[in-house]
């Protein structure tokens, strides 16, 4: 899972909207570890504050995210709920607007890595705080 979530972000090319992805599917699967973990990061990499506090309403944001982060946002929210058991066609579309064939593959293949290693982090129940 480490290589791939290393080779995911390298092929997305944009180390902050990796650490957006990777945060807003934390709060999704209520990861205190991974969003501790990819805050930081994203602090590291001057995310700005604004996105940070506003990533949970994300839709509701306005002009905070450009059209390009929401799409990968709402494609990070479709591959994690799955609720209809299918990322909705639109859904993708909007994402494959935005990113290349390569980079739509690395952008699937980071929300699949966050959510794998956020059922690992809560199951093992890994609190906050031990990232370094």
């Amino acid at each position: 899972m480490s290589a791939l979530s290393a080779a995911a972000k390298r092929g997305l090319g944009d180390p902050g909207l990796a650490e957006l992805v990777a945060i807003r599917a934390s709060q999704i699967n209520h990861c205190a570890f991974c969003l501790d973990m990819h805050l930081t990061i994203a602090r590291e990499l001057n995310v700005p504050r604004s996105k940070l506090d506003l990533l949970n309403a994300w839709e509701e944001a306005g002009d905070i995210f450009d059209e390009r982060e929401r799409a990968a946002l709402a494609l990070t929210e479709a591959v994690t709920v799955l609720t209809d058991g299918f990322v909705p066609d639109a859904v993708y579309e909007q994402a494959a607007k935005h990113f290349d064939d390569g980079r739509t593959a690395h952008l699937l293949a980071l929300i699949v890595a966050i959510n794998n290693w956020n059922r690992v982090m809560v199951g093992r129940r890994i609190p906050p705080g031990e990232y370094s």
